[in-house]
């Protein structure tokens, strides 16, 4: 019942601010497809670049709308409304508060990319997506959706969530091989950035769009990074409970 009042609550606040949530989904991918993608007319492996882009694009929007959705309003819950303080005095058990917000930042993250998906429809590229590739981005915007929450915990001000996007989501965002491919990073430096989790979405809904299969260790890093963060903010939630 938890998770189900949780999901209701995020059910009611993507209603209440649909606009909003769905010109914020739009407008800094929808200029990243004109400036990079129509304007910067090339080719990158032999295909048009919109190929390569449309995907890095749809998995980035997972990452932000996911992390956006998390960060932002935990941190003005905890902070401010002390709403946490109310969900720990509630029989309300806290694996499923944490439950709920991860799946409700999730399918936040997978509407943000379902619109790049429906914005990007007209262009005939021949790029393919399927139930597999909504797996992972739902997957992806589950992983963020527990980075937001785990930063949520260690924010001290309002303030700090723009500082973490700025520190953490804007770097991978041009980075993780959404943009332009890894392939030309330094040695050492590439390896790294390939075990982002953004570089790892990106790589997998990029291989089934060109028509392949995902690898399995993309997988296999994503649902680390799931496993080490929901641990993390289970820890931070359940350390206040008793303190």
């Amino acid at each position: 019942m938890g998770i189900v009042a949780v999901l209701w609550e995020k059910w009611r606040e993507f209603l209440r601010d649909f606009y909003k949530i769905t010109m914020s989904a739009m407008i800094s991918p929808l200029m990243y497809l004109i400036i990079f993608g129509l304007g910067i007319q090339t080719t990158s492996h032999g295909e048009p670049y919109l190929n390569f882009l449309i995907p890095g694009i749809v998995a980035m929007s997972t990452m932000t709308g996911s992390f956006s959705a998390i960060a932002q309003n935990m941190s003005l819950q905890r902070l401010y409304e002390k709403a946490l303080d109310q969900v720990m005095m509630s029989p309300t058990p806290l694996w499923q508060f944490i439950t709920g917000q991860v799946i409700g930042g999730s399918l936040r993250g997978l509407y943000a990319g379902l619109v790049i998906l429906l914005l990007t429809s007209p262009i005939r590229t021949g790029l393919i997506f399927n139930g597999l590739s909504i797996f992972i981005m739902f997957l992806n915007g589950a992983v963020f959706s527990t980075i937001g929450l785990a930063l949520s915990f260690l924010s001290k001000s309002y303030n700090d969530t723009p500082r973490y996007t700025s520190y953490i989501i804007m770097p991978m965002s041009f980075l993780c091989n959404t943009f332009f491919s890894t392939e030309q990073m330094p040695d050492g430096f590439r390896q790294v950035v390939d075990l982002l989790p953004l570089s790892q979405a990106s790589n997998m809904i990029r291989a089934i769009a060109a028509g392949g299969q995902p690898e399995p260790r993309g997988f296999v890093i994503l649902f680390t990074y799931l496993i080490i963060f929901s641990l993390i903010s289970m820890g931070f939630i359940y350390k206040k409970k008793n303190l």
